[in-house]
């Protein structure tokens, strides 16, 4: 397995899930999120805020799409999958896994979205969100998580259940 790649909701636990599940593989970690933030030089609310949804979703594509790693779990933003060549990209580096949530459980771990630097509409919901992207993470994923699990242990579990089973 040359790499795995962790999508989902914001709030669903693609980077603190990541660095367990890179642990427990000897991999690497890797957060896109983080590299948007290195190359825009601001916080990722900012640079949203500072270029816009379209265009914030575009350079998204564009990190992803330049990366380049063996044996790394990667933990894209939760609108990675909006840009088919983001999402594209995140297949051809290896298995992607879908960690997935009710949308209450989100909105508990989640609290201000306005800081968090999620892709939300004017007047759109953490709700309509999910609804929107639910059937794009479902579409790019090679498995699916059920990330609802008391303690994060539980998930990693999970997850590397599922990889075995590839």
């Amino acid at each position: 397995m040359r790499n795995v790649s962790l999508i989902g909701m914001p709030g669903s636990g693609k980077s603190t899930v990541g660095v367990l599940l890179a642990k427990e593989l000897g991999f690497s970690f890797v957060d896109t999120d983080l590299l948007i933030q290195r190359q825009e030089g601001a916080l990722l609310q900012s640079v949203l805020d500072r270029l816009g949804t379209e265009r914030f979703l575009d350079t998204e594509a564009e990190v992803i799409a330049a990366l380049d790693c063996q044996r790394t779990v990667i933990a894209p933003g939760g609108s990675a999958v909006l840009r088919d060549l983001g999402a594209r990209r995140l297949k051809e580096l290896g298995p992607v896994l879908y960690l997935k949530l009710p949308c209450a459980a989100l909105e508990r771990r989640l609290g201000d979205l306005a800081s968090r630097g999620v892709t939300l509409a004017p007047g759109q919901t953490l709700q309509d969100l999910y609804d929107y992207r639910a059937p794009y993470y479902e579409k790019y994923a090679d498995l699916v998580i059920d990330a609802d699990q008391p303690r994060l242990e539980d998930t990693v579990a999970l997850a590397l259940a599922a990889l075995r089973q590839l």
